[in-house]
């Protein structure tokens, strides 16, 4: 059985258009998957996340504490998912090796300490569990060369290479609530442990599953 980890963003899990409809096709996705694959699956804390954060931050809290604000948001994001997939664990795990001890097709968790990124904790939830795929869900189709949300023009990237990527965003850990597609220090274990990763819309769950399942995709395919 293929080993799957799956990071999807807050703002996937927890947005506009993400009502009931949305989490029972989720719902759907995962409990068909998970009797080919064991699927992980790492939550994110999106927009309430960075809300905290910056408030903490205006109101003088310490980066550490924004990070740990954040993370709380992360697990009760990965609370609410777990509570609706029957065959998942229902306490959160708060570390990696924690999570990768499980014995459920499907395991649920959120982030885990301060200065390290829900992608980072899927990228080292990877390397331990032996993973064949790694799959970043956030709310646009990949990687492109500029923000889509801020420049009409921008275009997407259907395949880049880990090393160009390293080169623009480097490896190092940015301020809480950072809202970049994958940061530094999950690129870095990316390339250390060279798994194949790919980025999708996770709010297309058509495309969402034809990326855990190794299928050609909208989205990008990190090259490494």
């Amino acid at each position: 059985m293929e080993t799957i980890v799956v990071s999807i963003g807050g703002s996937v899990i927890i947005s506009e258009d993400a009502d009931v409809s949305f989490f029972k096709k989720l719902v759907n996705l995962l409990n068909k998957l998970s009797s080919k694959y064991k699927i992980f699956i790492v939550v994110g804390g999106g927009k309430t996340a960075r809300k905290y954060i910056e408030l903490g931050r205006e109101l003088g809290l310490s980066e550490e504490t924004l990070d740990d604000l954040g993370i709380k948001i992360t697990r009760i994001n990965a609370k609410l998912l777990a509570s609706i997939v029957e065959t998942s664990n229902k306490k959160i795990p708060s570390t990696t090796s924690e999570a990768n001890k499980i014995n459920k097709t499907i395991v649920i968790m959120g982030g885990t300490i301060p200065g390290h990124s829900t992608d980072l904790v899927g990228a080292e939830l990877a390397e331990k569990s032996g993973a064949d795929r790694f799959i970043i869900a956030t709310n646009v189709d990949g990687i492109y060369d500029k923000d889509p949300n801020k420049y009409d023009d921008a275009k997407q990237l259907r395949e880049i290479s880990i090393e160009k990527l390293i080169e623009k965003y480097g490896t190092g850990w940015n301020a809480a609530g950072s809202n970049v597609v994958i940061d530094g220090p999950a690129l870095d274990v990316i390339d250390k442990i060279k798994i194949p990763t790919f980025v999708v819309n996770g709010k297309q769950l058509d495309q969402l599953e034809k990326a855990m399942t190794n299928q050609k995709f909208n989205g990008t395919r990190i090259i490494i």
